[in-house]
């Protein structure tokens, strides 16, 4: 068994090293450095930032090119993103755009991964549907207008998956005022023998 001697409170990002047996390779994968060359070349009018962290690789997409950026990933030469794994949102209340719309895409072909974002301001908190390129996307975009408030343009049916039709607000905004339901059974004192069956 190979150690790392990670002593101490617990492993931060400076004491665990490069070439650490954990989990943390520090390795982009070609394929999705590729990837982002050639986004790069094929949207060469765009400007993506791209950030690494560990062994994976995320890039930034405006959100008005969201849809050509992902059809482009699906079906480009060499690429094949053609897996939806996740879509998802985050919100950041102090930062303008406020909004994070995630992507995490995988290559079946070349088994590699690749997250995509977009940032969507509060005050036109809408976005693109690729439901067009992806199926999965239906039922993802769902759950992030549910539960952070972001529409989707183009969405074949978009409303509510997790929440009632009548619920007011977005449960996974950084704003929202966190409530709790008392459990039935502590509110109904009922007795029960279970050995009568």
């Amino acid at each position: 068994m190979i150690s790392d001697q990670i002593t101490g409170p617990g492993p931060t990002m400076g004491t665990v090293p490069i070439n650490s047996s954990g989990a943390a390779n520090y390795v982009i994968p070609q394929q999705a450095e590729t990837a982002l060359e050639k986004l790069q070349e094929k949207f060469a009018d765009n400007f993506f930032e791209a950030r690494r962290f560990r062994d994976e690789l995320t890039v930034y997409v405006a959100r008005e090119n969201i849809v050509a950026v992902a059809q482009f990933l699906r079906d480009g030469e060499g690429l094949n993103y053609n897996y939806l794994a996740d879509l998802t949102g985050n919100d950041w209340p102090d930062r303008d755009p406020r909004f994070e719309v995630i992507y995490q895409l995988y290559s079946l072909e070349h088994h590699t991964r690749l997250r995509l974002k977009v940032r969507v301001p509060e005050n036109d908190c809408t976005c693109p549907s690729v439901t067009g390129v992806w199926g999965t996307a239906n039922w993802h975009e769902r759950e992030v207008f549910d539960m952070f408030g972001v529409t989707f343009n183009g969405h074949p049916d978009l409303r509510r998956i997790l929440m009632p039709v009548e619920w007011e607000g977005n449960p996974l905004r950084q704003d929202y005022a966190i409530g709790w339901e008392e459990p039935e059974f502590t509110v109904r004192k009922v007795h029960r023998d279970y050995a009568k069956g």
